[in-house]
């Protein structure tokens, strides 16, 4: 190889901005000589900075709850929930959104990861996805992402090009745009109109935010598809009375919630699952009421798939 060569300029993404100021890059005084440490000392070192997420998310509790409650008169009105994210921040979105429809039953379209490039990103790192503002637009539209919908933006740093593009979109059609990110706001402004900042400071591996902040934000992510579930009626005190009984735990696991909920026996209770063809919700509706399947179903549709609201009646 001829070290004297150039390289293309084109084949070397030269940086747009400096991000050094950014929190999530700047160096943690905490970790100066972590390649010093002992092991136990690393342990010790990582346990100590993993509070800092926790922290971060109860100072978003009211931005988050406007969030959530924002989402969920959205989805009743049509609306879907979409996450939107690159590398880390991206991956978080798309396993909490493939998460919904095995614990909620949830339509596998309610609510969608989309990942700057696809699907192989899930498995192969491709950063340089990223750098693309207008993809996140295209990969939106390729969903019919629209004004009745939810968007959450996720960037740790607050300046992915993927993302922003992304939240600009659902802006400009008046879809609901939420940001998620790591920074201070006088550090970055992002398009949103909830602004979620997840505050974890700097990283003990200075810049690696797969550490502290994507804890936090897996943190923020779960709170919020749980909160929103619960809000739809998926869940009946603290059961998830929506789940589908599809495998030995998950029908174990409504035969358990039968018998508390219901006072219901094994061999009832899978009587009950065979009938209603694993529709915890609806067994458990006629254990309680000794209705029929049918009355039960028109029942529930009629309280919007709310079990208390429909006991209550």
């Amino acid at each position: 190889m001829n070290i004297n060569s150039k390289t293309p300029r084109d084949s070397f993404p030269l940086p747009d901005i400096d991000r050094g100021h950014l929190i999530t890059e700047t160096d943690n005084p905490n970790s100066k000589d972590i390649d010093l440490l002992s092991t136990y000392e690393l342990v010790e070192l990582f346990n100590q900075e993993d509070i800092h997420p926790q922290l971060a998310v109860s100072e978003c509790i009211e931005e988050i709850s406007n969030a959530i409650d924002q989402i969920v008169d959205r989805i009743k009105l049509g609306g879907r929930l979409f996450y939107l994210g690159a590398g880390t921040s991206g991956r978080l979105g798309v396993l909490d959104a493939v998460e919904c429809p095995p614990t909620f039953c949830t339509p596998p379209e309610l609510v969608q990861g989309v990942l700057a490039g696809g699907y192989p990103s899930l498995v192969q790192s491709s950063e340089s996805m990223e750098d693309e503002e207008k993809h996140g637009k295209r990969d939106l539209e390729l969903k019919s992402f629209n004004s009745k919908d939810s968007l959450v933006g996720i960037s740790a740093g607050g300046t992915t090009p993927y993302v922003n593009g992304g939240l600009k979109y659902s802006k400009s059609i008046n879809a609901l745009s939420v940001a998620i990110s790591c920074v201070p706001r006088d550090q970055v402004s992002i398009p949103c109109d909830i602004d979620i900042r997840l505050v974890t400071g700097p990283e003990i591996i200075s810049g690696s935010t797969r550490l502290k902040a994507g804890t936090a934000t897996k943190m923020a992510l779960n709170i919020i598809s749980s909160s929103v579930m619960i809000k739809l009626g998926k869940v009946y005190g603290n059961r998830m009375i929506d789940l589908a009984a599809t495998n030995k735990k998950l029908v174990d696991r409504s035969l358990r919630i039968l018998n508390d909920l219901a006072n219901v026996e094994r061999h009832t209770g899978l009587r009950l699952l065979h009938e209603t063809k694993g529709c915890l919700k609806t067994a458990i509706l006629m254990a309680l009421t000794d209705l029929s399947i049918k009355d039960s179903k028109a029942l529930l549709k009629k309280h919007n798939n709310q079990l208390r609201s429909a006991l209550n009646s």
